[in-house]
């Protein structure tokens, strides 16, 4: 694929690379990374930033490097056993057929080797110039070529490689997303996916790709050409335990983001990074709500708008736990397919946690002046999402803030304006484009207002009605 789906000259290749690849110097190292495979000029950079998560001098065993067939179909996975390297325009990679053996040995069907899966499929090769550009020397790589789409064949091969899914192995899994449905449809389908497969696991993952498919978007061929392959990786996940890891979602962007790209058939791009939740120094939670108390936020909410509408409700319940405590912050945001249909909410608050939240249901229903009130109709569609929110932190420096982890709060003058930590996610913004809009759209500064505002960051403990 050099010359074409990236440059064949090294010097070009090299430079382009260097652009985009900014490897960090300590951190965590990842277990796996979600990347897209299309051309470099419409997915690279995106490519590039969760390859650029991988610290300097990160040593990895091997590294898998799993994407779907695009050419021929077959029952299970093709790992190559014929070719003791691959070659780029940057050098040469070795391959491990020795494990590939193994695995078609202990696979017992479900791994083989067929030439013609390999064969001029670019979802593998096109990752490895990445790799030779971060590592000093690239670990031996294991390719793996997926033909089918049948869940419990895909449950055998995530079952057949999941002794290598350990410390010291990098699973890159080679997949894009939506298939040339218009900018607008792409961004609805390529985030919700991106959304589910960051906080949940295979079902979850399985659950949005029906509830994409059922929603018809003009043009729409395929969700995510690499399903498979991310289905084998959130199989192996759930076999460990999810919440042994943390999912972050580091870019999107879609091929109408590119100047080579239009906006009515576009082909969309997301990277996700996953690493182990108890090596990122982070707590992996900011509350520990138990399934009660999550229930009785959604019910506290819900109860409070089917109040205002004089529509019966038999989810209310004497509030119990932490909803009985003071001091929280609290935003509740309410969307009908998808869609924003209201969302308020407050700092600080010197009532109790079930108090706060009907009021800001009710406001977020009722109040939100970018929205008409909210009819007795729409209450069955609505979703419900409630944010209890860590306290504020003033920052001198975006050193401070982390995009996707961090809200944002900025004051300036008279005026101000926030977003929650999760628009990131919904988005799929830049840190730049997460404040320019915040400071534009949000507070009325202007898109760089937020250089000389009041900056102040928090985190939020998300509990969504879909997920209960």
């Amino acid at each position: 694929m050099a010359g074409s789906f990236y440059p064949s000259s090294p010097k070009e290749l090299g430079a382009m690379l260097g652009e985009w690849l900014h490897p960090l110097a300590e951190g965590p190292a990842p277990r796996a990374l979600i990347v897209p495979h299309a051309g470099y000029v419409f997915s690279g950079e995106v490519a590039a930033s969760a390859f650029s998560r991988i610290p300097k001098g990160q040593i990895y065993k091997r590294i898998f490097i799993i994407g779907p067939s695009h050419r021929v179909g077959f029952r299970g996975a093709s790992v190559d056993t014929l070719y003791n390297s691959a070659e780029t325009p940057l050098g040469r990679v070795a391959i491990d057929t020795e494990l590939g053996r193994e695995l078609i040995r202990e696979g017992k069907g479900t791994f083989i080797f067929r030439a013609d899966a390999h064969d001029r499929e670019h979802c593998l090769e096109v990752q490895l110039p990445f790799l030779q550009r971060v590592f000093d020397e690239v670990p031996p790589i294991v390719p793996v070529v997926i033909g089918t789409q049948y869940l419990d064949i895909l449950e055998e091969i995530a079952a057949v490689l999941q002794p290598y899914f350990t410390e010291g192995i990098l699973f890159v899994i080679s997949s894009d997303f939506s298939h040339y449905p218009s900018y607008e449809y792409a961004r609805k389908s390529d985030l919700c996916l991106a959304k589910a497969i960051t906080a949940g696991g295979l079902e979850s993952f399985l659950e949005a790709l029906r509830q994409i498919d059922g929603k018809n978007y003009l043009g729409e061929d395929t969700a995510a050409c690499g399903a498979s392959a991310i289905a084998v990786l959130l199989s192996m996940m759930d076999a460990e335990g999810r919440r042994r890891f943390k999912a972050e979602h580091v870019m999107y962007r879609n091929s109408g983001d590119s100047p080579y790209g239009d906006k009515d058939r576009v082909v969309g791009y997301n990277a996700i990074v996953f690493t182990d939740a108890d090596k990122t120094g982070e707590t992996d939670h900011l509350f520990h709500f138990s399934d009660e108390e999550k229930k009785a936020m959604v019910v506290a909410a819900r109860s409070s708008i089917c109040s205002s509408l004089h529509i019966p409700y038999e989810g209310d319940a004497e509030p119990a736990g932490i909803l009985k405590e003071k001091g929280y912050g609290v935003f509740v945001t309410l969307t009908i397919d998808g869609r924003l249909r209201g969302c308020i909410g407050r700092f600080v608050s010197d009532d109790t946690l079930n108090r706060t939240i009907r009021e800001m249901a009710g406001s977020a229903a009722f109040s939100d002046p970018r929205f008409p009130a909210l009819s007795g109709n729409e209450v069955s569609k609505v979703e419900i999402e409630v944010s209890v929110l860590s306290p504020l932190k003033k920052i001198k420096s975006l050193e401070e803030f982390k995009l996707g982890r961090d809200g944002i709060y900025m004051i300036k003058g008279s005026r101000h304006g926030t977003f929650l930590p999760q628009v990131a996610e919904e988005t799929g913004w830049t840190t730049e484009e997460f404040l320019g809009h915040c400071a534009r759209d949000k507070a009325g500064i202007g898109w760089n207002g937020w250089k000389d505002a009041e900056l102040y960051t928090y985190q939020a403990e998300v509990v969504r009605e879909s997920e209960l």
